[in-house]
This record gives structure tokens, C-alpha cells and sequence, in this order.
């Protein structure tokens, strides 16, 4: 518990510094960081399965998501549609250089499937920060999101700790209990009416359906990053933070919330 108190406030420290103080290019940098990290521990899971996948240049494609995505290369313009059919066409390229066809269709798939999961999604982050949507601040809107996803994620490991008794999907997660998930819901739900007062733009009600929203999403995020590691026969993504886990345990909320988050933004604009 002492551990897990420590490198929340040091995480709460460094995310505030990289959002207020250091310039958007330094955020799209840490977030490419992040990314490519999240990538390579989910790529160590799966060769646990022995299975053959593209980690190296999985982690090179998917970190020229969020920088493409700094410089605004939009969809409009074609560049994610053409970086996505490149992907699509170099891992192909990469399987016809195999030895062995065993298992080629599982490699190109979850190779594809790590750069949508982690680089595309967590690159809305970016999109967050550096967009002038209904809320003209992008790094209020970022920490608005990742303090109610963040509150929810907290709230159902305490919860779930001193209170759970009722097992949510033992199956995927043993230990997560559905008084801890009603208590990650509801401290989302608080946490975006304490929060409002950073994005006044937007009404109540619309905070009061975000508070849901990621309140359900940031869930969903960690479940299904559960579901790969207990498919992978493996705790925690890798052991860098300790008790913590990994990178990919730390922001598996936020890859369903962040996407979700800027587009009911964009709605509201």
C-alpha cells in the first residue's frame, strides 16, 4: 500500500510538470515513450506464447503514431490511413521472410493488433492536448480525463481491497470484485464534478455523462488487459513499478477512455 501511495504521487508530480509547465512537443515525446514501453511488455507476454510477432518494428510503427498525430497529420489528409495499409503490407512482407508458415496469420494479426490497441488509441492523448476543441485549453481537457480515469482505477483497488467479497469475472481477474468495481465507477462519477470547474465550457450534464462514461471505459480498459495477461499466463505486464506492475498496467485504462473522451469533445464542438 506504502508503494503503491509513493508512485502515485510521483506519477501525479510528473504528469503535472509534463502537462502545465513542458511545451506540447515534450508531452508527444513522453507519450511516444510510454507507448513504445506498453508495446514491447506486450510483445514479451505474447512470445510467451510462442508466437511469432513483430515486436521491433511493431514498436517503430507504433511510435510514428503519436508523432504523426503532433503534426497533425490527419485522417483527412490520409497519412493514419496510409500508415495503417503500409502496416498492413510490411508485416505481410515481414511473414514472407519467415522459414515457417506455422502461425503466420496469429503474427500478423496481433502485430496489427498492438499498434491499434496501444499506439493509435493512447495517441489521442496528443490529440487532447494539442486540439483547441470546445475547450480551448487542450492540457485541461488531459488532466480533466486522466484524473477521473485515474480516480476510478484507484477507487476499485480500494474498495475492492477493504470492502470486495463478491468476485467481479474470476475467470479473467481473480482478484477484482464488484464492490470494487461499483466504488471505481463512483469515485469517477465524484471525481468529474470535482473536476468540472476545468473544462467550464461544458454543461453539468454532459460532465455528468463523461463521469460515466469513463467511469465504466477505464474498467473495461483494465479488464481487458487482464484477460491478455491471464491468456498469457503472467501477473503483471512486466515488474519495472514494483507491486504496480508495468507501463501497460499503468495506462491500460486510459487506451478505451482517451479515444472515447475526444470524440464526445469533437461531438460537443
Amino acid at each position: 500500500m506504502q508503494q503503491r501511495i509513493i508512485i502515485s504521487i510521483v506519477w501525479i508530480l510528473l504528469i503535472g510538470l509534463i502537462i502545465f509547465v513542458l511545451p506540447a512537443w515534450i508531452f508527444t515525446a513522453v507519450v511516444t515513450m510510454i507507448t513504445a514501453l506498453a508495446m514491447f511488455e506486450f510483445f514479451n507476454m505474447i512470445q510467451k506464447k510462442s508466437l511469432p510477432v513483430y515486436r521491433y518494428f511493431g514498436i517503430a510503427v507504433g511510435c510514428l503514431l503519436p508523432i504523426s498525430t503532433y503534426f497533425k497529420f490527419e485522417p483527412a489528409q490520409g497519412w493514419e490511413l496510409l500508415l495503417i495499409t503500409t502496416l498492413c503490407l510490411s508485416v505481410f512482407l515481414l511473414q514472407f521472410t519467415r522459414r515457417r508458415t506455422d502461425n503466420a496469420t496469429s503474427g500478423i494479426a496481433i502485430t496489427m493488433f498492438a499498434v491499434f490497441y496501444i499506439s493509435w488509441f493512447f495517441s489521442f492523448l496528443v490529440k487532447i492536448r494539442t486540439s483547441d476543441l470546445i475547450v480551448p485549453d487542450g492540457r485541461m481537457m488531459v488532466l480533466f480525463l486522466l484524473i477521473v480515469t485515474k480516480s476510478g482505477d484507484m477507487g476499485a483497488y480500494f474498495f475492492g481491497k477493504y470492502i470486495g467479497v463478491h468476485l467481479l469475472i474470476p475467470r479473467i481477474s481473480p482478484k477484482k470484485s464488484i464492490e470494487g468495481a461499483v466504488g471505481g465507477f463512483l469515485c469517477s462519477f465524484l471525481a468529474a464534478f470535482l473536476c468540472a470547474p476545468l473544462i467550464p465550457q461544458i454543461e453539468l450534464m454532459h460532465i455528468s455523462i463523461l463521469g460515466i462514461l469513463l467511469g465504466i471505459l477505464g474498467q473495461i480498459g483494465d479488464l481487458s488487459e487482464s484477460l491478455i495477461k491471464r491468456d498469457c499466463v503472467v501477473k503483471d505486464s512486466s515488474t519495472i513499478f514494483g507491486n504496480l506492475g508495468g507501463m501497460l498496467d499503468l495506462v491500460d485504462s486510459l487506451l478505451f477512455t482517451s479515444p472515447i473522451f475526444y470524440f464526445y469533445m469533437k461531438f460537443l464542438s
